[in-house]
């Protein structure tokens, strides 16, 4: 009896752990593995690209969990430089195109696996496209920054956008000794935050010597006699600049998906079920960037690109196309990210989106510090809370702070995951010792703040 045929299209976290998960289940025999990625690199962390920019992580390789020569060593045929560039269902095959050598050919599947991942948000303005500009979601996109970044006649860069992605890229650009201006569209950085959240992000940007210039719509990329990028346009001013990078967020990449039809979100994201099998398709399974994932505490989906989410997709796929079984919940929207040592995090709601899904709430807001106010190197930390009307339950968190600040957002991430209220959290028993906390840790003193904020409402 001849094996099944499992094709994956992506070559990162979710489609290698996808087909690792399953060569682990069957062998070659029972199941031949096929793996298609487009770029030069495989099984890689896009979230450390910042820092290997930046000069935080020395080496390209240091990104990469395991190489092309390691997957292919464990059965897995895997071919790099190699495009997808059409999936046909109906006769469960794809087509596709070697980047090198420009031929085409079909492979046929049983089971197919999309993992197709992101890519970086890229405005259909003038100049877009210009040598000089650059998004940041490969290593071979990396690599590309570092080069032009080693040719830049000028030390002028402009990131265009304040998410993550942005203040990690601006705080990169620093650090290459770059002058640095982001241009952000919205009230204030970060917009994963509320506004008078993101406002502590704007004033640390500031005092590391980053000029943030708020409600700034880019309008075109000026380019030179060179044709290189030379400035970059918004409404009312004109920024030059040597180097420009994308920080405006990414999108699921599902052209492919798309054009045979398949279920999309209000996002663009491929729609699943909880085993991660593309809804209406039995042998079609996606997961990592690509797909939207419910979020339990607003109840709809939503598009998350992180490596963590990506990873624990490819080990459910995985598990489920090699015989066994594994499922997918949700999430409840945690993730911190930094700028210098300014720590940032949030999990859960804003109040917009609590708002968008018809929740009424209210919220509470307490300055406090990473350890004992009494012990050395104690500094400021300010976390906000958000908690449900009446029933009290915690909708969300968010946290800016030094000395710690960013990974107590997971203790948030759990009680939203168990549905907690916050009169419960009070009474978590959390760790205390003056180098790590104050006594009350400073979720604790939100949570009891937020608690106070619930009886004046009148619903505690």
């Amino acid at each position: 009896m001849a094996a099944e045929r499992l094709v994956v299209i992506g070559g990162d976290a979710a489609g290698m752990s996808a087909a690792s998960q399953a060569r682990r289940l069957k062998g070659p025999d029972e199941l031949a593995i096929t793996a298609f990625e487009r770029g030069h690199f495989t099984s890689y962390s896009a979230c450390g690209i910042p820092y290997w920019v930046g000069g935080d992580v020395e080496q390209r390789d240091d990104l990469i969990a395991r190489t092309p020569e390691e997957h292919r060593a464990r059965g897995i045929d895997l071919r790099t430089r190699t495009e997808v560039t059409e999936i046909d269902v109906a006769g469960q095959r794809v087509r596709t195109l070697d980047r090198d050598s420009g031929e085409t050919s079909w492979t046929g599947f049983d089971k197919l696996v999309i993992a197709t991942g992101a890519r970086p948000v890229r405005p259909a303005l003038p100049g877009m496209d210009a040598p000089g500009v650059h998004g940041v979601q490969t290593l071979d996109d990396g690599q590309a920054l570092l080069d032009t970044l080693d040719r830049a006649k000028g030390r002028r860069a402009v990131v265009v956008g304040a998410g993550y992605i942005g203040v990690e890229m601006a705080e990169a650009m620093l650090k290459h000794g770059f002058e640095v201006t982001v241009l952000n569209r919205g009230r204030q950085p970060m917009a994963t935050l509320d506004p008078d959240m993101g406002r502590l992000v704007h004033e640390a940007m500031d005092g590391l010597g980053i000029t943030t210039v708020n409600g700034a719509a880019v309008t075109a990329i000026r380019t030179g006699a060179d044709g290189r990028v030379s400035a970059v346009e918004t409404d009312g001013a004109s920024y030059p600049a040597d180097v420009v990078v994308l920080g405006i967020g990414v999108e699921p990449e599902t052209t492919l998906a798309r054009a045979v039809g398949l279920p999309l979100g209000p996002h663009g994201g491929l729609l699943t079920d909880l085993s991660l099998r593309v809804a209406g398709h039995d042998n079609i399974w996606a997961g990592g960037d690509c797909v939207e994932v419910l979020d339990l505490v607003a109840g709809r989906t939503r598009h998350i690109a992180l490596g963590t989410h990506a990873n624990k997709h490819g080990q459910i796929i995985g598990s489920n196309v090699g015989g066994g079984y594994g499922t997918f919940p949700g999430v409840v929207g945690t993730a911190v990210s930094k700028v210098c040592d300014l720590e940032i995090a949030r999990t859960g709601l804003r109040e917009k989106d609590a708002r968008a899904v018809g929740l009424r709430f209210v919220t509470a807001t307490i300055e406090s510090t990473g350890r004992a106010g009494y012990y050395p190197g104690a500094r400021p930390m300010t976390v906000k809370m958000l908690a449900e009307y009446r029933t009290g339950r915690l909708l969300g968190v968010q946290i800016v702070g030094r000395d710690g600040a960013a990974k107590r957002v997971d203790t948030a991430a759990v009680a939203l995951t168990a549905r907690m209220t916050v009169e419960q959290i009070t009474s978590l028993d959390l760790g205390y010792a003056p180098p790590f906390s104050p006594v009350w840790d400073p979720v604790l003193v939100a949570a009891r703040k937020t608690v106070t904020a619930l009886r004046e409402a009148g619903t505690a």
